[in-house]
């Protein structure tokens, strides 16, 4: 999965030179936290986010403290004066788990978009859920399965091959090697809305069958008791 495929493209950008006030508002009224700042040739300059404007504005608590003192105070400030210069940037193709990690290690919100063009979008925390709710099938009341197998390819190979020749259709597998002994390795299973009766007897076969942690229907988790 690539960010161009999940990447805002209709992404609002802001000159250096423009005052923050209009950078305060269009952010309010777009109903966003971050914009880029972008050259008048097209050269990605810096972000500015929702934080670096309160960082800017005068406090309530401070008598004398507005825009209206020392000069032109708060109305005098230019983007370019409290924006990120030189943001971390992603392209097109680069993969979407790539993109999270990167606004993970870094504390951000968002990243500009950059093609050979110019910027292309803008990937935000809210690109990355709405790709995680689609690719696990969440956003379509599908159900999830958590096991511990043994690392090895026969052993998940059996798992999904067993799921496959019941009638369940598979949305999407995730493995982990968070919180395992060595030797093994979480497998998380997402599959097609199953209702409630099919979900009762597979979840009997899979607890003979196999080391299956919990199961998440309709929302709810239920875990395995042994």
């Amino acid at each position: 999965m690539l960010v161009g495929d999940w990447m805002t493209e209709e992404v609002l950008t802001i000159l250096p030179g423009a005052p923050i006030l209009d950078a305060m508002k269009m952010m309010r009224d777009a109903g966003i936290r971050q914009i880029p700042v972008v050259e008048a040739s097209g050269l990605v300059a810096g972000i500015v986010s929702d934080r670096d404007v309160r960082d800017a504005l005068p406090s309530k608590f401070l008598p004398g403290d507005s825009a209206s003192t020392v000069g032109e105070g708060l109305l005098g400030l230019k983007v370019k004066d409290i924006m990120t210069h030189d943001p971390i940037v992603v392209a097109p193709e680069t993969c979407m788990e790539v993109a999270a990690e990167l606004l993970l290690e870094n504390k951000i919100g968002g990243l500009p978009v950059v093609d050979e063009y110019g910027i292309a979008g803008i990937i935000t925390e809210v690109d990355v859920y709405r790709f995680l709710t689609t690719v696990t099938g969440v956003s379509k009341g599908s159900s999830q399965f958590a096991f511990i197998l043994e690392d090895t390819a026969s052993a998940l190979e059996e798992l999904l091959n067993d799921l496959w020749a019941r009638g369940v259709r598979l949305s999407t597998v995730f493995t982990s090697y968070e919180r395992v002994d060595p030797g093994q390795r979480r497998v998380f299973v997402w599959v097609q809305r199953l209702d409630d009766s099919t979900v009762e007897q597979l979840v009997l076969h899979l607890k003979r069958a196999y080391d299956l942690l919990y199961h998440v229907h309709r929302g709810v988790t239920h875990k395995s008791e042994f």
